[in-house]
C-alpha cells in the first residue's frame, strides 16, 4: 500500500442476491467509485452455517421471515465459474478482486486455485483457529476484522497466524501463544497483517462505533490498523482515514431498497462515489505533519502579517520611542520582534506616517 494512500474495499459482499449479472455491475460501480479493490464473499452454506442457525435480527428484518439462515445463504452462493468470470471483470475493470473466504474449501479456492494477493477474514471467524491457520498455511497476507472481539481474542487469533506463517508443526493453544511471542512471529505478523476495527451491527449505532479502539489496537499490536464500517452513511469513514486508517471497508449495493440481508446498511452508488471521493481529500490534507509555510501560503505572508512603522513622522537622526514606533501591515518591513530593541536607536533617515521601518 502507498504511503498517504487509503486502501478502499468496496464491500459488494451478497448483494448480487445470486446473480452473476448484478454481480459483475457491482465491480464496474466499485470501479467507477474509484475504490481500490471490490470484495464478494466465498462460501458453501452447507459448510458455513447449520440448518438450526437462526438468523441475525438484521437479517430477519430484511428477508423472509419463513426463510431459515441456511436458505437465505444457499441462494447467495458463488460457484467456481462466477468467481472467474468476476476476476476476468475485475481485471478489465481495473479493479483488484477480493472475497472473504467462509469454510476451508473457500481458502483453497481463493488462495490456490485463483491466487488472490490478499485475503480478508470477517470478523465471525477471529476464533476459528482451524480457518485461521488454513489462510496463513497459504503464506497470503491478510486482512483481520475484529468487530465483537476483545483484546484477548484479538491475541489469540494473531498468535495461530503466527503459527501457521512460520510453518510450525502440531497446532496447540500454547504453540499459538509462543508463535505470538516470538521475535520470528513478530515479524511475519508486521509483514502481513493488517487490523480493521469493526463494530459488528447493520447498520452500527454511531454511540457505539468508538473509532478510539484504531488507536488501542495499533498500539497493542503495533500492526497497520484500518476500519471496517457498518454506520450509516459517510461520515465515520472519512473520519477513520483522519485518525489513521490505512484500510477502508465499506459495503455498498445498486439500490438499498433491493431485497436481501444487506441492502439496507449498504451505501448506494452515488454515496460510494462521495467517500472515496472524499476520503482522498482528507489524504491530501493530511500532508507530511512537518510544520513549514506551505507553496501557497508564501505569497500571503506580506499581506497577512504586520511591520514596524511610523506611527508619526520621523525625522533623520531622532530617537525611536514607543510613542513614535506602530505596528500595522503589509509585513515586507522590520518584524515587530524587534519591537523593544528599536527603542532607543537613532533614525537614519526620514520617515512618513506608516512608512515602513528598516534596520
Amino acid at each position: 500500500m502507498q504511503a498517504h494512500h487509503t486502501y478502499i474495499i468496496a464491500e459488494a459482499g451478497v448483494n448480487h442476491n445470486g446473480s452473476l449479472d448484478m454481480a459483475k455491475k457491482l465491480v464496474e460501480v466499485a470501479a467507477e467509485a474509484g475504490a481500490d479493490a471490490v470484495k464478494f464473499q466465498t462460501f458453501k452454506a452447507d459448510k458455513l452455517v447449520s440448518r438450526l442457525a437462526p438468523k441475525a435480527e438484521y437479517q430477519a428484518r430484511t428477508t423472509a421471515s419463513d426463510e431459515s439462515q441456511h436458505e437465505m445463504i444457499r441462494k447467495l452462493e458463488l460457484d467456481e465459474h462466477a468467481h472467474e468470470t468476476l476476476i476476468e471483470h475485475c481485471k478489465v475493470c481495473s479493479i483488484e478482486f477480493l472475497s472473504t473466504p467462509f469454510d476451508l474449501e473457500s481458502v483453497d479456492l481463493l488462495a490456490r486455485r485463483f491466487d488472490l494477493p490478499i485475503i480478508k477474514i470477517p470478523s465471525g471467524d477471529i476464533t476459528n483457529a482451524p480457518l485461521l491457520l488454513k489462510i496463513a498455511q497459504t503464506g497470503k497476507p491478510v486482512i483481520l476484522s475484529t468487530g465483537m472481539c476483545t483484546l484477548g481474542e484479538v491475541e489469540d487469533a494473531l498468535g495461530v497466524l503466527a503459527f501457521g506463517y512460520l510453518g510450525s508443526s502440531k497446532p496447540s493453544i500454547s504453540a499459538f501463544r509462543a508463535a505470538y511471542c516470538s521475535a520470528q512471529g513478530q515479524s511475519v505478523l508486521q509483514n502481513r497483517v493488517t487490523l480493521l476495527h469493526c463494530t459488528t451491527e447493520y447498520p452500527a449505532p454511531f454511540e457505539d462505533v468508538n473509532l478510539k479502539v484504531m488507536d488501542t489496537l495499533r498500539s497493542a499490536f503495533g500492526l497497520p490498523v484500518g476500519y471496517s464500517d457498518h454506520s450509516e452513511g459517510i461520515t465515520v469513514p472519512i473520519a477513520a482515514v483522519a485518525r489513521g486508517a490505512v484500510v477502508i471497508e465499506k459495503h455498498f449495493t445498486l439500490d438499498s431498497n433491493l431485497p436481501g440481508p444487506d441492502h439496507k446498511a449498504s451505501l448506494e452508488p452515488a454515496e460510494l462515489k462521495q467517500m472515496v471521493a472524499a476520503i482522498r481529500i482528507v489524504e491530501q490534507a493530511l500532508g507530511s505533519g512537518r510544520k513549514y509555510p506551505t507553496p501557497s501560503e508564501l505569497k500571503n505572508i506580506n499581506v497577512a502579517r504586520k511591520s514596524l512603522v511610523a506611527a508619526r513622522s520621523i525625522t533623520s537622526g531622532e530617537l525611536f520611542t514607543a510613542e513614535s514606533i506602530s505596528v500595522k501591515r503589509p509585513g515586507n518591513g522590520l518584524s515587530p520582534m524587534h519591537n523593544w530593541e528599536m527603542s532607543g536607536r537613532t533614525s537614519s533617515k526620514n520617515y512618513g506616517v506608516d512608512e515602513v521601518i528598516e534596520l
